[in-house]
Parts: C-alpha cells; sequence; structure tokens
C-alpha cells in the first residue's frame, strides 16, 4: 500500500465535527432526549471485528505458514474498510468529546448530564477503538519489502 491515512485529515475532522456537535449541544441541550449508554458500543464491536480481521490477514500477507494468499480484491476492499474506519472512528470520537465537553461540567448541576457524562465517555472510548483497529489494519495491509527487488529495480528507493 503506498498512502497511509493522513493524521492531520483524522485530527482536522475530530476537531470540526466536535466543535459543531458541542454548539448544537448548547443551543439544544434540553431539548434532547436523554443519551443512551450503550450507543458507543457500535463503534467499539465494529472496532474489535476489524482488529479480528487485521490479525486474519497480517498473517495472510506475511505469508505465515498455514495461511492461504490473500486475494487482490480483498485486500483492496479491506483497505477501503480501513481508510474509512478510520475516518469515522475520528469524525465519531469528535462528536461524543463535543457532547462530552459541554456535559461534563454540568454533571454537578443537572442530573441528566450525569448520565450523558457516562454515554459520551462510552462513545469516546468505542470511538477511538474503531480508530485505532482502522490504522491498525491499513498497517497490517502493507505488502512486505522483498529484498530482491531493490537490485533489480533501480528506480526504486529505499525508505
Amino acid at each position: 500500500m503506498r498512502t497511509r491515512t493522513s493524521p492531520s485529515l483524522l485530527v482536522v475532522a475530530a476537531v470540526a465535527v466536535g466543535l459543531a456537535v458541542n454548539l448544537a449541544v448548547q443551543v439544544a441541550y434540553g431539548d434532547l432526549p436523554p443519551l443512551p449508554l450503550l450507543a458507543g458500543l457500535t463503534p467499539l464491536v465494529l472496532g474489535l471485528a476489524e482488529l479480528v480481521l487485521a490479525a486474519v490477514l497480517r498473517a495472510r500477507i506475511r505469508r505465515r505458514p498455514g495461511s492461504r494468499p490473500v486475494d487482490a480484491l480483498a485486500t483492496a476492499r479491506a483497505v477501503a474498510l480501513a481508510k474509512a474506519s478510520s475516518v469515522a472512528g475520528a469524525v465519531l470520537g469528535g462528536a461524543w468529546l463535543g457532547v462530552l465537553a459541554y456535559v461534563l461540567p454540568l454533571r454537578g448541576q443537572v442530573d441528566a448530564a450525569g448520565a450523558d457524562t457516562a454515554s459520551a465517555i462510552v462513545g469516546v472510548v468505542g470511538s477511538a477503538v474503531l480508530l485505532g483497529a482502522g490504522l491498525w489494519l491499513e498497517y497490517c495491509l502493507r505488502i512486505p519489502d522483498d529484498q530482491g527487488d531493490d537490485r533489480d529495480d533501480p528506480d526504486r528507493r529505499r525508505p
């Protein structure tokens, strides 16, 4: 794989969404229903499944004994999944951090803010797992360098 997901893209996406969600929550917090505690578990489950996929594909790409080769189309789909998951994790994490930044100071004054704080923390953790799993899957899909290729291709540069 030649290109990696840019950390600056992830940071910009998380900050932009976090600020937008924080502003929206400031305006409409009184009209919102309570946030479900388990809302952040969906990205957590997706991230865990992606970690398992990364472990399986890493062994197959590295041609470990007993593993089958990976189909090129399956690898391309996994790369797309990895990139989408890391961006989705950053966006969801930014949104949950925006909510958390608003409800955390209010948790002593407003009863609903205490429960929403717990929901936001679960959401931040689940989003972080999804983001990390996407980046790990992308890392696992890198093709190992072949030592013999450097001598055959003069245009290939060593990092």
